[in-house]
């Protein structure tokens, strides 16, 4: 037998998770260090099965299949193709910066109110190694239950960390911050948990259609797909318009699609930095990728008769929560409503059913959680200075911290998609593939671009330039742990926004699979459509 190597890679940070919480209380340094080496092996398992992937070779590859219980139709099934296997490289990069970042967001907190809490240590590293296991499962799976399992069982340890390791930057007082936490975990968990049950409910369907057709029941992807191809599947129209829609209302939740999206704000708002991209980075794109992997693979026909409404849903999105971020006085928010802008994007290239679309809307999910990364964590690292994330606190950082300034600038900057930077170009494929097919659509979504550059040289000017305000005159530059965790991700930008060829060359083989699934090819140019 092979090594089972992505069970592996889901399996260590699990491991580590259960290490750092029975890591003594007094002991917080070796917890986190015990956290960040586990990640930091995560990691190297990720960049593996990087190595090992062939994109030329079959679709799903290191597969692992293992009956799980033969009754039911449930199977242990993982396997990766191209846009799985960076999802899952993503994922294990960003972990260990998220770590590095959130340093001593849950150490002890000082002062004699008595009812500041005792933040445990050991539980938030642990939680977020949770997440990360759980997370990549969901990208593994190619058996639908089993997916469905790890995709809804990601938000209890979110739930806790959004509730239990809120951020210290706060206007309120502590009792009216705690309350504003809870809100923001529950409200977070009731949108996830209620999407995850219409797709359970899909997933009971599409489990009894196989038993009516097949005779046996089966939640295996590959399975499916093969009895569809033989044409021993067929579904009936209402039966898989009503299938895609289950699936789908569950994954336009997790993206967020408007108007599905206002959990984001909250949560993000009421998070630590590290938490909020840990959202917004890592565990939202686990929609849109579900999107590719399982709307679109398993019910072909329903997703083409819903692209007309999803595409304008994905516009509403864009332009929505571009004003929305243009308006803001909160830092946070104001980063969590330019995700759901960025995010109708990468919805927008995928169901423009074109190669351009779909494979910017691929590098579109990598690019926005590497720079959102870098713009929420240096923000982060701002507001904790500070004391407070309202806009108006801050002026003149850059004539006092010209390093932390530098770097929120290009965080900045790539958010908006400056040419050059690694968002650029998935931005750019988007609109072009959008364009070809759908050009009214593409022309609106494009004064997605203007907004973006408003809201962030606005949200610079008022916090890094001008006369240093009060409050800010002592304030420190980044120290060598915030460089460590904000360089690499800076260098990354730089390296992607020139040459993305590395990551276009694995996933550009699954999107050409993906429209083949929906039998869609490329439009013709309108000049050679005339010939």
């Amino acid at each position: 037998m092979s090594f089972p190597l992505l069970t592996t890679t889901a399996v260590l940070p699990a491991v580590g998770a259960i290490a750092t919480a029975a890591v003594p209380a007094a002991r917080r340094a070796a917890a986190k260090y015990t956290a960040l080496a586990f990640s930091l092996g995560t990691l190297v398992l990720a960049i593996i099965a990087m190595v090992r992937f062939d994109p030329h070779g079959d679709r799903y590859q290191l597969t692992e299949s293992h009956t799980w219980v033969r009754s039911f139709g449930l199977h242990y099934d993982l396997g990766v193709d191209g846009i799985a296997v960076v999802m899952v490289a993503l994922t294990a990069l960003l972990i260990p910066f998220v770590m590095l970042a959130g340093w001593h967001d849950a150490d002890p907190l000082e002062g004699p109110d008595p009812n500041r809490r005792w933040r445990p240590t050991q539980g938030f590293f642990a939680l977020i190694l949770l997440v990360e296991a759980m997370v990549v499962l969901s990208f593994e799976a190619t058996d639908v239950f089993l997916f469905y399992i790890f995709f809804e069982a990601m938000l209890i340890p979110m739930y806790f960390l959004i509730g239990g390791f809120g951020d210290r930057a706060h206007a309120a007082g502590e009792e009216e911050a705690a309350r504003q936490r809870s809100y923001a975990a529950v409200k977070f968990l009731l949108y996830n948990l209620v999407g995850g049950l219409i797709m359970l409910a899909a997933i009971i369907g599409l489990y009894a259609a196989t038993a009516q057709q097949l005779g046996t029941g089966t939640f295996s992807l590959q399975e499916i797909l093969s009895a569809r191809a033989s044409g021993h599947l067929h579904l009936a129209t209402s039966t898989e318009r009503w299938l895609f829609l289950g699936f789908f209302f569950a994954f336009a939740v997790k993206a967020p699609l408007w108007p599905l999206h206002t959990w984001l704000p909250n949560a993000m708002g009421e998070a630590t930095a590290p938490v909020a991209v840990l959202i917004t980075a890592v565990v939202d794109k686990v929609g849109t990728f579900a999107m590719l992997r399982f709307c679109l693979q398993l019910f072909p026909e329903a997703s083409k008769w819903a692209t007309p409404v999803i595409l304008v849903l994905a516009v509403i999105s864009i332009i929505y929560g571009a004003l929305l971020a243009v308006g803001q006085r909160d830092i946070k928010r104001l980063i969590a409503y330019a995700s759901v802008s960025h995010f109708g994007f990468i919805i927008l290239g995928i169901f423009a059913m074109t190669s351009q679309g779909q494979s910017g809307a691929t590098l579109y999910m990598v690019n926005h959680g590497i720079s959102t990364a870098a713009l929420m964590l240096v923000a982060g690292f701002l507001i904790t200075r500070r004391g407070s994330r309202i806009i108006s606190d801050f002026g003149g950082v850059q004539k006092v911290a010209p390093v932390l300034a530098g770097t929120f600038m290009i965080g900045g900057l790539a958010t908006l998609s400056l040419p050059g930077l690694a968002p650029f170009v998935s931005e750019f494929l988007v609109l072009v593939g959008t364009f070809s097919r759908y050009p009214v659509l593409g022309i609106i979504a494009t004064l997605g671009i203007v907004l973006a550059a408003l809201y962030v040289l606005v949200l610079y000017q008022r916090t890094m330039t001008g006369p240093v305000k009060a409050g800010i005159e002592g304030m420190a530059d980044l120290k060598a742990r915030e460089v460590l965790v904000v360089a690499p991700l800076i260098a990354l930008l730089l390296f992607l926004g020139v040459y993305p060829k590395p990551v276009a060359d694995i996933v550009n083989p699954s999107v050409k699979h993906t429209l083949s699934d929906v039998h869609k090819t490329d439009p013709k140019p309108a000049l050679e459509a005339k010939k």
